[in-house]
C-alpha cells in the first residue's frame, strides 16, 4: 500500500515500505503523572505503542507465494521497546520495522 504522508508544515511525501516492513508513528507519552508531576523529556521512556502509517505487500515464502500482512494503515499496535529503526522524515520521527516486531493490534 502506497501512502501519502503529510507531516505538519511540509509537502506530501510518498513512501512505500517494501515486503513485510511497516512504517509506524509512536504515540506520544504522557507529560504528567497521575499525581500531576511533570515528567522531563530525559526521564520519559519511549512508548512502545504506535499507529501504522503504511505497510508493504507482505513477505514471500520460498515457493514465491505471498503471505499477506496482518496489519494495515490506521491500526494501533504494540511493539518491543527496541524494535525497528528510527528515521526522521520531514521532521517527523517514525519507525520502520518488520511485521514480526509487532506484538499485537490494539482494538
Amino acid at each position: 500500500m502506497k501512502t501519502n504522508f503529510e507531516p505538519q508544515g511540509a509537502a506530501k511525501m510518498a513512501f512505500k515500505p517494501l515486503h513485510d516492513r511497516v512504517l509506524v508513528k509512536r504515540v506520544e507519552s504522557e507529560e504528567k503523572t497521575a499525581g500531576g508531576l511533570i515528567i522531563p523529556d530525559s526521564a520519559k521512556e519511549k512508548p512502545s505503542e504506535g499507529e501504522v502509517i503504511a505497510c508493504g505487500e507482505g513477505a514471500r515464502k520460498d515457493s514465491g507465494e505471498l503471505i499477506p500482512m496482518a496489519v494495515k494503515a490506521g491500526d494501533k499496535v504494540l511493539f518491543g521497546k527496541w524494535s525497528g529503526t528510527e528515521v526522521t522524515v520531514e521532521g517527523q520521527e517514525l519507525l520502520i520495522m518488520k511485521e514480526s516486531d509487532i506484538m499485537g493490534i490494539i482494538e
